[in-house]
């Protein structure tokens, strides 16, 4: 009832009432003692130099008031709870154990009632619709007989061979005479002018070979290859921190995911690094792998440049991201970035959790 009619109807309600039971207990103390013209009474007598009447009146707008206050507190604190739930659903915190507790209401208001079932019915068709969408991509797609991942990883495969093979090994020769000329003009009466000019030679050829180191990370193969993605992660930083001069921290457990899902999201780790590597510019990186009740949790942390999230859309680096967004939402999980401008980049992807088992049942079905 009080969902459907308005706070100051209610309130105008409750100040009427009011005013007709003072009215009807004063009429009936009036009657009891016999007194004659009671309302005109009521105009006589008076409190504070103001007629009784009106004092009335002004008990009776304090009682609306009051009802008004009383009611608007209590629909902001269910509206409130509905926003929460609804927030966390558009988050993707399907497991949240907010969105499992009723919230409460009269038992007369069926508005709310009918509110939090619907909600609880989004959350239920979102977590299947998650599960479907991992169970579809878990399903090789297969083009004149080799599925899309084969192609794509051969593809990779050529590109960095080929990289490696020329550009990488170009720079690497050009590093040592530039390194040589160095020497050279250290030792010989040289020009301050081209020794710098040799110095910013150097800087751009090392830069370009981070360049190339990012970009062959990049193109590393997809597939794990039989270890797990907590090896494959930990084997991954371990060989970057080798090759690149950047500190690197981590936490990544043990989870338990389908072989599909776990190729993603080491190909989305893969991505992340070779963005921050080529764009960010960063000093730190710290990279978290944890499982959160129903939910895997991957987290990159950077102390990069950062950017701007308006301005990203047509800046470097924004075709991975958006890479990433259509990975993460093929798993049906969901991505949350943060970046400012000179604070670096926080990169929060949470995905749910689909026991293998569950996935071979459901695709022999469907096959």
């Amino acid at each position: 009832m009080a969902g459907k009619i308005s706070r100051p109807m209610l309130a105008l309600y409750a100040a009427f009432s009011t005013f007709l039971v003072v009215l009807f207990t004063l009429f009936s103390y009036f009657h009891s003692i016999k007194q004659k013209d009671w309302l005109l009474e009521l105009f006589r007598r008076k409190v504070f130099y103001i007629p009784f009447f009106f004092h009335i009146l002004l008990l009776s707008m304090l009682a609306g008031l009051l009802t008004f206050l009383l009611i608007s507190i209590v629909q902001k604190a269910q509206y409130g709870r509905i926003e929460e739930k609804l927030r966390l659903l558009a988050a993707g915190n399907y497991d949240s154990p907010l969105l499992g507790k009723k919230i409460p209401h009269p038992d007369n208001d069926v508005y709310i009632n009918d509110i939090d079932a619907d909600i609880s019915a989004v959350r239920s068709r979102l977590m299947e619709m998650s599960k479907e969408l991992q169970i579809l991509n878990s399903r090789p797609q297969v083009f004149d007989g080799e599925t899309r991942e084969e192609i794509l990883e051969e593809e990779r495969h050529r590109l960095a061979r080929e990289l490696h093979d020329s550009v990488s090994q170009q720079l690497f020769g050009a590093m040592m005479m530039i390194s040589a000329l160095n020497e050279q003009a250290q030792k010989s009466e040289t020009s301050d002018m081209f020794k710098k000019q040799l110095a910013i030679v150097g800087d751009v050829i090392n830069a370009s070979q981070s360049e190339m180191r990012a970009l062959l990370l990049h193109l590393r193969p997809v597939s794990l290859e039989g270890k797990s993605l907590k090896k494959g992660i930990e084997q991954l930083l371990k060989e970057l921190k080798t090759k690149i001069k950047i500190e690197l921290t981590w936490d990544v457990e043990d989870v338990c995911l389908s072989n599909s899902i776990e190729d993603h999201l080491f190909r989305i780790v893969q991505e992340l690094l070779s963005n921050t590597l080529r764009h960010a510019k960063a000093n730190e990186l710290e990279v978290y792998l944890h499982q959160v009740g129903e939910n895997v949790l991957l987290r990159l942390v950077d102390d990069g440049v950062g950017f701007d999230m308006n301005e990203n859309e047509n800046k470097a680096g924004s075709y991975g991201l958006k890479n990433i967004r259509e990975r993460v939402a093929g798993m049906g999980g969901s991505i949350k970035i943060i970046s400012f401008k000179g604070q670096g980049t926080s990169v929060e992807i949470k995905v749910p959790v689909i026991k293998e088992e569950q996935t071979d049942d459901q695709s022999n079905a469907g096959g």
